[in-house]
């Protein structure tokens, strides 16, 4: 097993251009987790694993409530299934509690001002079923909860998330809401410890795989005792395979044909292709890492061809349509262009918009 192979088995099993999926839910729960904080790349994370979808068409499955977006497994949002979203917080929400520690320090949140300000924000909730950012902290201004900034909002927010209390509601136009989990989760399965590890581990590997048990400590926001927990308990169900003295874990591997032409794709940057691994030197050479870094904080779209990273991209959303402007970090073939048109193209389909590449 090479680490081109490793690149190619992780797009199969992440369902990127092979078995693609029918539903929004089916994608976040064979994902299990699906990275969200930035909304617009997220849904196209979905909608390239999907045979047929649009940007509207994940709207309305989030707007429903078929997918959530909450705050789970590390200090980001996370695109979740109704049914998982209850065991996954009993597993995660106390590790990313630590994570926050020192910040809940810094803004002065001590316990009793969470549990003040969760107790204001399930009555409000009670009361208007679904409020947007803004309204919830005018409710803890009238309560005498102090916000002197977003970033006492947003930490406040996330501790109830965290703590099961609230998750997404529905959006009101292009505001995000916030709605009681009682509410729009009447009942999900909730799992033991060693059951939930047993349960994230299993989900994650052939979801991932290849993978180390130091990718699925990184992704999951375990430790790595718990991480090798859940690994031992499904290890059975799986093959590995060693490679430069790692260990890649995974299901069957997939009978992958070699194709006449390459395979591109255009993602977000934290896509779960991306953001699933500590080590992602199998998704491109040193060199393309490291002009990759020197981007910064401007990174945020990305160029894959044939499972590696080859280059960056923008889009601009104009009158006339979505304008696509790419920056490759290596020599590309013409073949290679040419699947990056059509992954253009499709991307444009996805916003149901005429595609222009430059």
């Amino acid at each position: 097993m090479t680490h081109i192979d490793i690149a190619r088995w992780r797009l199969h099993n992440q369902r990127i251009g092979t078995q693609l999926l029918q539903e929004p839910p089916e994608v976040v729960r064979w994902l299990v987790a699906a990275q969200a904080q930035d909304y617009a790349g997220a849904k196209w994370a979905l909608g390239l694993r999907l045979q047929t979808a649009t940007d509207h068409s994940i709207e309305q499955a989030f707007d429903a409530g078929a997918i959530l977006r909450t705050h789970v497994m590390r200090p980001t949002w996370h695109f979740v299934a109704p049914a998982d979203i209850r065991w996954l917080l009993a597993l995660t929400a106390p590790r990313v509690h630590v994570a926050n520690a020192f910040m809940y320090r810094q803004l002065e949140l001590d316990e009793r001002t969470l549990k003040r300000s969760q107790a204001v924000l399930v009555k409000a909730l009670q009361k208007h079923r679904q409020l947007t950012r803004a309204e919830v902290g005018e409710e803890f201004q009238k309560s005498g909860i102090v916000i002197e900034d977003g970033l006492r909002l947003g930490y406040l927010l996330m501790a109830a998330e965290l703590d099961g209390l609230i998750c997404s509601g529905a959006r009101r136009g292009k505001q995000f809401t916030y709605a009681l989990l009682a509410d729009r989760v009447p009942s999900a399965k909730t799992l033991g410890h060693e059951e939930a590890l047993a349960e994230l581990a299993g989900r994650y590997f052939p979801s991932r795989g290849p993978a180390t048990v130091q990718d699925f400590a990184k992704w999951s926001g375990l430790t790595l005792t718990d991480a090798r927990c859940g690994l031992e308990a499904v290890k059975a169900q799986l093959e590995h395979q060693r490679v430069d003295d790692q260990e890649y874990w995974f299901a069957t591997p997939p009978a992958l044909e070699t194709a006449r032409s390459p395979s591109a794709h255009l993602l977000s940057i934290y896509d779960e292709y991306v953001s699933s691994y500590k080590d992602r030197s199998a998704m491109g050479e040193a060199e393309v890492g490291g002009k990759l870094k020197a981007l910064g904080n401007d990174l945020t779209y990305i160029i894959v061809v044939e499972g590696q990273i080859v280059g960056t991209w923008k889009r601009t959303l104009r009158k006339e349509g979505v304008v696509i402007e790419t920056n490759p970090l290596t020599r590309l073939t013409r073949a290679a262009n040419r699947a990056i048109g059509l992954a253009a193209q499709r991307y444009g389909e996805f916003l149901e918009l005429p595609m222009t590449v430059v």
